[in-house]
C-alpha cells in the first residue's frame, strides 16, 4: 500500500465513489449509486480490455437482483433470452447416470424463473445503463495499489504503470499508473481479488470466521448439433469422473441458437496433490450421458475461474475504513445452487446505498459498519444461512454422504431450523493437500481434438494476451520452498491444478529440476494463489488489459 505522500508522481483524479471491478456487483453498486444520487461522480475501473473480458460463470441467473434494480428490465431487449424450461439433477456413474427426481430437491434449488445466460454480456448490457447514468468506465487499467491516509484509512486506489520492461526498465510506451481517489472504495474484484486479500489481511477481516473455501470452474461453449439442442434445458450432474472424497459437480446448459454451456466444477480442498482438474473435466465429456450432446458439435470458447465457495461462515468482516467488499469479493456465493450474480446484484445495491446515504451526510473515509450489520439480515444473508452447511457436509462425509445430509439440511431449512446448527470447514484448500507419496495419478485422457482437448488448445481458445516484455505477475516468494517442497514432497501439483499450462517442471538438463512459469497462459483464475500449498505463490495484476478476453462466457 502506497501512501499518500506518495501520490504527486501520479495523476490523480477525484471521485465520489471508486468502484474497483466491472461485473455484476460493481456494476450494479455504480448504478444504483446514480439512482440514489445522480449528482455523486462514480468511476468502474475495469482489469480486463473490455467489460466483460474476464467475466467467466456457467450461467444460469436468479433475476431477483435485476428485479430490485432495474424493475423494467423484461419490456427491454436485454441478454436474458433463455428462460429456464426444464431442470434435471443427474448422479453420474462410470458407464450410466441416475435421474434424480425432482421433487426430492429443495424448494430453492429449483432453477424455473431463471434464466440461462451469457454473464459477459449481462455485464456489457449493465455497463450500457451504468454509462446512460453518467457512470465512468475505465476497461484495460488495473487498479494495483490500495492509497491510504495518514491514519490508515483508504483514500482511493492506483492503476498500475504501463510500459514496464521484464527486467523493470522503463520502455517507450511507459505510462505512470493513475490514482483515483474517492471518499469510499468498493472492491468488487471478484473471487481472490488482490486488493480484498491485501484487505483482509490489512485490516485483520477473516477474524473470527471460518477460512474461505474455493472451487475451480471450468468451461466451455458448445455449438452443437441443432438436433442435439434442447433450449432451456439445465442439466446439473456429480459424481464421475470425480471419486466420492473429491468434491465437485458439473453442469450443461441450453442457450438460444444451438449454444450450449458445459462445465466442470472441483474443490480446491482435495487431498491428491496428482489431481488435475482440466484433465478430469475433459473425461467428464467422453461419459454416456455428457458425450452425446457434444458429439458432431463445435468448441468455440475455454475459459477457468475460481469460485467462492465458503458461504455464510466464511465472509470476512466487509467494512473497513474508507470502503467494503461485494460480491464474490465478498464471498456471496450459494454452492449447492451454483449462483452467486443474483447476490452479486444485492450487495451492489446495498453498498451502494449505504455510501451514498454517508456522502449525503457530508462523511468520507471512514467506515461503512451499517453495510456490515445489515448483509446478514438482508435477502443475501437468508440465501446464504439456508445452505451454509452443505459444503462442511459435502467435505465431511463425501460427495454421496454430504449431498443427502446437505439436501436434508436444505429441507429443513425451508422450515427455519437446522439439525447441525452451523457447521465448521476446517482447513482452508492449500492446508488440505497432501504429501504425492499417499496418492496416485490417474491416466491422463487421450485427446482426440474433436470432443477433448489438450491445455494449449483451449488457453488458445480463451483470447488470452499478455504482453511478453513485462514482469512476471506469478510471484514465487521462495524458489527454494517450491523446489524443496512443492516439488519434493507434493510432486509439483502447480503442473496439474493450473488450467492454462502455465506452471512447468522441466525434468531435463543440468540444472533439472528447473521451475519454468509461462505467465503468457494465465487465464487469471487464481487458482496457484489458492491452492499452493505453502502458500508461497503470490498472484498479481498484469498489465491492464491483459489476460483472457472472453466474448460470450
Amino acid at each position: 500500500m502506497n501512501e499518500a505522500a506518495e501520490l504527486p508522481e501520479r495523476e490523480a483524479m477525484e471521485f465520489d465513489v471508486v468502484v474497483v471491478g466491472a461485473g455484476p456487483a460493481g456494476l450494479s453498486a455504480a448504478i444504483r449509486l446514480k439512482q440514489v444520487n445522480p449528482d455523486l461522480s462514480v468511476v468502474v475501473l475495469e482489469k480486463g480490455s473490455e467489460v466483460g473480458a474476464h467475466i467467466l460463470s456457467g450461467a444460469v441467473v436468479d433475476p431477483v437482483g435485476l428485479d430490485r434494480l432495474l424493475p423494467d428490465w423484461r419490456n427491454e431487449e436485454t441478454p436474458l433470452r433463455t428462460p429456464v424450461t426444464q431442470d434435471h439433477f443427474l448422479w453420474l456413474g462410470p458407464a450410466g447416470s441416475i435421474r434424480l427426481p425432482n421433487f426430492l430437491m429443495p424448494p430453492l434449488m429449483n432453477n424455473h424463473g431463471n434464466y440461462i445466460v451469457s454473464l459477459g454480456e449481462v455485464c456489457r448490457w449493465l455497463a450500457g445503463k451504468a454509462e446512460a447514468l453518467g457512470v465512468e468506465i475505465f476497461p484495460g487499467f488495473a487498479a494495483t495499489e490500495l492509497l491510504q491516509d495518514e491514519n490508515g484509512a483508504i483514500i482511493g486506489v492506483a492503476t498500475g504503470d504501463m510500459g514496464i520492461a521484464k527486467d523493470g526498465s522503463q520502455k517507450p510506451s511507459y505510462q505512470c499508473g493513475m490514482a483515483l481517489m474517492a471518499k469510499y472504495t468498493l472492491v468488487a474484484e471478484g473471487a481472490r481479488g488482490s486488493l480484498a486479500k491485501q484487505l483482509v489481511k490489512r485490516f485483520d477481516l477473516a477474524e473470527g470466521r471460518e477460512p474461505q473455501k474455493y472451487g475451480l470452474g471450468l468451461k466451455e461453449l458448445w455449438k452443437v448439433a441443432p438436433d442435439k439442442h434442447r433450449r432451456g434445458l439445465v442439466q446439473h450432474s456429480f459424481g464421475w469422473p470425480l471419486d466420492n472424497s473429491t468434491g465437485g459437480g458439473s453442469f450443461l446448459y441450453h442457450l438460444e441458437d444451438n449454444l450450449v454451456s458445459i462445465g466442470f466444477v472441483v474443490h480446491l480442498g482435495y487431498k491428491n496433490p496428482h489431481l488435475s482438474p482440466f484433465e478430469e473435466f475433459q473425461r467428464f465429456k467422453t461419459h454416456p450421458a455428457i458425450r452425446p450432446t457434444l458429439e458432431g458439435g463445435r468448441r468455440i470458447s475455454y475459459g477457468a475461474r475460481a469460485i467462492t465457495e465458503g458461504g455464510y461462515q466464511s465472509v470476512p468482516k466487509l467494512s473497513f475504513p474508507g470502503g467494503v467488499l461485494v460480491g464474490c469479493a465478498a464471498g456471496f456465493v450459494n454452492v449447492p445452487r451454483i449462483k452467486g450474480s443474483h447476490n452479486a446484484v444485492l450487495s451492489g445495491m446495498l453498498a451502494a446505498e449505504h455510501a451514498a446515504e454517508a456522502i449525503a451526510a457530508g462523511r468520507q473515509h471512514d467506515e461503512l459498519a451499517s453495510y456490515e450489520a445489515a448483509w446478514r439480515a438482508s435477502a443475501i444473508g437468508t440465501d446464504l444461512r439456508r445452505v451454509r452447511n452443505v459444503k462442511p457436509l459435502w467435505s465431511k462425509f463425501g460427495t454421496i454422504g454430504g449431498i443427502a445430509l446437505g439436501g436434508l439440511d436444505m429441507w429443513t431449512n425451508t422450515f427455519g431450523f437446522s439439525l447441525f446448527g452451523t457447521l465448521s470447514h476446517g482447513k482452508a484448500d492449500y492446508a488440505a493437500t497432501a504429501p504425492a507419496s499417499g496418492y496416485r495419478r490417474n491416466e491422463p485422457p487421450k485427446y482426440d481434438g474433436a470432443l477433448t482437448f489438450d491445455r494449449l488448445s483451449s488457453v488458445f481458445l480463451s483470447n488470452t494476451n499478455h504482453d511478453e516484455d513485462q514482469p512476471v505477475h506469478l510471484h514465487v516468494k521462495d524458489m527454494a520452498l517450491q523446489k524443496s517442497s512443492e516439488h519434493d514432497v507434493y510432486a509439483g501439483p502447480s503442473a496439474r491444478y493450473c488450467p492454462a499450462g502455465v506452471y512447468e517442471w522441466i525434468e531435463e538438463g543440468a540444472d533439472a529440476p528447473r521451475y519454468q512459469i509461462n505467465a503468457a497462459n494465465c487465464v487469471h483464475c487464481k487458482t496457484c494463489d489458492i491452492k499452493d500449498p505453502n502458500q508461497n505463490i503470490n498472484w498479481v495484476p498484469p498489465e491492464g488489459g491483459g489476460g483472457p478476453n472472453y466474448p460470450n462466457m
